[in-house]
C-alpha cells in the first residue's frame, strides 16, 4: 500500500508540472483587440490590393484604406464586401494581410468571427508563406476557415502543398456544420507545430495534416507565415452557383485575433 501511495502521489506532481509547463510554453505573442475605432492599426495589418482575380476569377477588387471595405468599431473589425462599381469591377472589399508585422512559424491562433451570408460571398480566415516571392502551392497554404454562401453552415478547413490540393484532386481538406455562424460568433483556431497542423471551432478539433516527413513538396510548413483575413465575391468556387446582389453589403465581423507560441 505505501508503494501504492507513492506512485499516485508522484504520478499526480507529474501531472499538475505537465499542466503548469504547458501554460508556461504558451505565451501570447501577437494580438489585435479591436479596442479602437477608424481603420486596422497599420502597425499591426497591411493590405492586398487590386482587381485580377486573385487566381480564382473573382469578381471583386481589394481596396487599401478605405472604411467602407476595413474598419473597426464597437470593438469588432468589419470587412465588407460592397456592390458598387471600382474600374471594372462591380465589387469592392478587402484583403487584411499581416505579413511583414507578424509572421510566424508554429504557434496557436485564435480568430472569433461572424462571417457573412448570401450566395456568392466567400469568406476567409488563413495563412500564407512569408517567402518573397512567394511560388503557390510549393511555399504552402493554410486555411483556417473558409465558408461559401451557397452552401450556408458548412465550414471548410484545408492545407495546400505542391504535394496535395485541388488542382490535382489531392488536396487535404475536412468539413464541419455550424448552422448558425452568420448569426453568432464562433473562435476559428489553429494549433500548428513540426509534425502537425489542426484546425478547431470553439475548442473542437475537425481537420488534422500530418508531416509526412517526405520533403518540402509534402510540408513546406516550416518557416515564417503570415495571417490573412478577407471576403472574396464569386469565383470559381465562392460563385459556382451565382452571385445575388442582394446580399450586398456583406460583413465578416471579427472580435479578435491572438496568437501563441
Amino acid at each position: 500500500m505505501k508503494k501504492l501511495t507513492v506512485v499516485i502521489i508522484v504520478s499526480s506532481a507529474l501531472f499538475l508540472a505537465g499542466k503548469l509547463t504547458a501554460q508556461v510554453k504558451r505565451k501570447l505573442v501577437w494580438s489585435d483587440e479591436f479596442n479602437y475605432q477608424g481603420l486596422p492599426d497599420s502597425a499591426k495589418w497591411g493590405y492586398d490590393v487590386g482587381g485580377h482575380g486573385w487566381g480564382n476569377h473573382e469578381l471583386q477588387y481589394y481596396t487599401s484604406k478605405k472604411t467602407e471595405n476595413a474598419r473597426v468599431e464597437n470593438g469588432h473589425l468589419i470587412i465588407e464586401a460592397r456592390k458598387e462599381t471600382n474600374g471594372q469591377h462591380a465589387y469592392s472589399s478587402a484583403r487584411l494581410v499581416t505579413k511583414g508585422k507578424g509572421d510566424w512559424t508554429y504557434g496557436h491562433i485564435d480568430v472569433r468571427a461572424r462571417l457573412p451570408k448570401g450566395t456568392g460571398t466567400w469568406p476567409a480566415i488563413w495563412m500564407l508563406s512569408s517567402a518573397n516571392p512567394l511560388k503557390w502551392p510549393d511555399d504552402g497554404e493554410i486555411d483556417i476557415m473558409e465558408h461559401v454562401g451557397y452552401n450556408q453552415g458548412v465550414i471548410h478547413a484545408s492545407a495546400h502543398t505542391r504535394k496535395y490540393f485541388h488542382s490535382i484532386g489531392t488536396q487535404k481538406t475536412a468539413t464541419t456544420l455550424i448552422p448558425d455562424c452568420s448569426e453568432s460568433f464562433h473562435v476559428y483556431s489553429l494549433d500548428w507545430d513540426a509534425e502537425n497542423i489542426t484546425m478547431l471551432i470553439d475548442g473542437k478539433a475537425y481537420f488534422s495534416f500530418k508531416n509526412e516527413h517526405s520533403g518540402k513538396e509534402a510540408w513546406p510548413f516550416n518557416k515564417p507565415f503570415h495571417l490573412l483575413l478577407n471576403i472574396a465575391v464569386g469565383g470559381d468556387w465562392g460563385g459556382q452557383k451565382g452571385v445575388d446582389e442582394k446580399a450586398f453589403p456583406a460583413k465578416m465581423e471579427v472580435d479578435y485575433v491572438r496568437v501563441y507560441q
